[in-house]
């Protein structure tokens, strides 16, 4: 296993973890037993203290120092028991399992002594958690040392042997003196037997970890790890097992997935580059036809330009022509051949003179003068004009007009204007008989005057008629100055595009559906709000 490896470091340091976990876990477990030990060792020699207090009072009652001599020695050979001795109320050793010591005298200071004797009185009751201690003799074995006071009671004081006062509480001090090598033993052992078991344990979790990080982790990893070398050389065929649901599992269908898509986009590539080079030729293409396009708008301007400024200097011969013709006229009588000819100069320079108003108009290009207006009283007004000479051939034209419609902020003559120039239309498109419908209405949702603009509530008109449609190749043109479908002498190609002017100087938009042989749908849309500010501006000026 390489020191690298994602295996080797899940379980390197798994085993680190378990090792510090197991080994503060063992320290517990040892202090606690060791704990018990200590506190069943110092209950034992607390039992045995009573049991020696218990088995010499009749002897000490009797005065029989060599009974008692007996019963300790008896006692200090059991088990752990070192030293056991009787000492009196002055320090005095009167009986002991060690004969060396006997007669002689404690020090107060002594371990054992020092503490019932803190002070010069002596404690006439030792604290029970006080009585015992542990300390270490010279070759290094540690020892439990108990010791319990043997109380001046009525059959003492009472007795004839004893010159023991009533007021004397505490006639001496048991001491006993406990050996804890066989608890020190068994904490060693009772250690090394944990600490083989915690390794052991360590060990068979290491491996379990192991096993199952090179299972579930390792070996999707190197799938994966295959995978992403096999699509760095371009292999993009091959896909990574998905062994599992997990999230390895996700991952790897994922991987596959984008396989996939990379695929499909290569071959989509590949077919983008066979094709590239006639996309280029036809996007050329239509770069030249814009590039057309935009020389013939230019020169419609120039031409535009140039037919406002002889429009301009024709209009004053024209209103000589036109004034002399009629005083003319009106000498000659009706019916004669020079009547006629006259009538028809008047009509014609009338014509003319139409024309030019028209193309003046649309060069200009007026500013409206807004306020607002009831629409659809300036739609009424506008079709009862046209309503007879379209009655003439069997035209109807019908109303359908939204009656709660609220005033809106539009030029009445110039919005006039652009219906006219509508209806006129729409009436040329009727070849015999037919139907123009007129429609009003708020448009449900707010609409953009032109792409990236705010959208805004708008109302709309539509003139729906049952002409002869446009052809589809018109349909892009029919808003430019002077394109006309119609035959020459029955239109300038100027009405639709006045019209678009007004609708677009109003902040609107114009849109137009048509089908050949089924008619046509123009709709124009205009705001129904002014924009902020500017009918305030307009209240000002008046």
């Amino acid at each position: 296993m390489r020191s690298k490896t994602l295996k080797f470091k899940v379980v390197f340091y798994l085993a680190v973890a378990l090792t510090l976990a197991m080994l503060v876990f063992t320290m517990l477990i040892v202090r606690y037993q060791r704990d018990e030990l200590l506190r069943e060792a110092v209950s034992h020699v607390a039992q045995i203290s009573e049991v020696i207090k218990k088995s010499t009072r009749f002897a000490m009652l009797t005065n029989q120092p060599a009974y008692v001599d007996n019963i300790i020695r008896d006692v200090g050979n059991q088990g752990s028991i070192e030293k056991v001795r009787i000492l009196s109320k002055d320090g005095t050793i009167i009986h002991s399992t060690y004969l060396p010591e006997l007669g002689t005298k404690v020090d107060r200071k002594a371990e054992a002594c020092v503490l019932c004797h803190r002070s010069e009185a002596s404690l006439e009751q030792v604290p029970q958690s006080q009585r015992s201690r542990i300390f270490a003799t010279q070759e290094g074995r540690r020892m439990l040392g108990s010791m319990d006071v043997i109380r001046n009671e009525p059959s003492c004081y009472t007795a004839n042997c004893h010159q023991h006062s009533k007021s004397t509480s505490v006639l001496g001090v048991l001491d006993i003196v406990y050996s804890l090598d066989d608890i020190d033993r068994k904490m060693r052992t009772s250690a090394a037997t944990m600490a083989a078991f915690s390794l052991g344990f360590i060990v068979i979790a290491a491996l379990c970890v192991g096993f199952f990080v090179h299972r579930l982790v390792y070996v999707p990893l190197r799938d994966l790890e295959t995978g992403a070398r096999r699509l760095s050389t371009g292999n993009l065929e091959q896909a990574i097992p998905v062994r599992s649901d997990d999230e390895f599992g996700q991952l790897a269908a994922s991987f596959n997935a984008m396989t996939v898509a990379l695929r499909n986009s290569q071959s989509e590539l590949r077919e983008w580059g066979h094709t590239l080079e006639q996309k280029v030729a036809k996007r050329t293409q239509e770069l030249r036809i814009a590039e057309a396009e935009t020389a013939r708008t230019e020169k419609l301007a120039s031409v535009g330009l140039l037919a406002a400024g002889i429009a301009h200097e024709l209009n004053n011969p024209l209103t000589g022509v036109l004034t002399f013709t009629t005083l003319l006229r009106k000498k000659m009588p009706d019916g004669s051949a020079d009547a006629e000819d006259l009538d028809l100069v008047i009509r014609e320079t009338k014509r003319c003179a139409t024309i030019i108003r028209r193309l003046l108009d649309f060069a200009r290009e007026k500013a409206p003068e807004k306020k607002f207006t009831d629409l659809n009283q300036v739609i009424e007004d506008t079709a009862r004009i046209i309503e007879r000479p379209a009655s003439f051939r069997d035209i109807e034209i019908a109303m359908d007009l939204e009656r709660d419609l609220p005033p809106v902020w539009v030029d009445a003559d110039l919005v006039k204007q652009v219906i006219m120039n509508m209806l006129v239309n729409a009436q040329h498109a009727i070849e015999h008989e037919g139907n123009i419908t007129v429609r009003s209405r708020r448009f449900p949702q707010p609409k953009s005057p032109e792409p990236g603009m705010q959208p805004v509530q708008m109302v709309e008109i539509s003139i729906i008629d049952t002409g002869c449609g446009i052809p589809e190749k018109n349909l892009k043109r029919i808003f430019d100055p002077f394109f006309t479908s119609k035959e020459v002498g029955k239109g300038t190609g100027l009405g639709l595009s006045v019209s678009h002017g007004i609708v677009k100087a109003h902040g609107g938009v114009i849109e137009v559906e048509s089908a050949v042989g089924k008619g046509s749908t123009f709709r124009i849309y205009l705001p129904l709000e002014p924009p902020a500010g500017e009918a305030q501006s307009s209240r000002s000026k008046q």
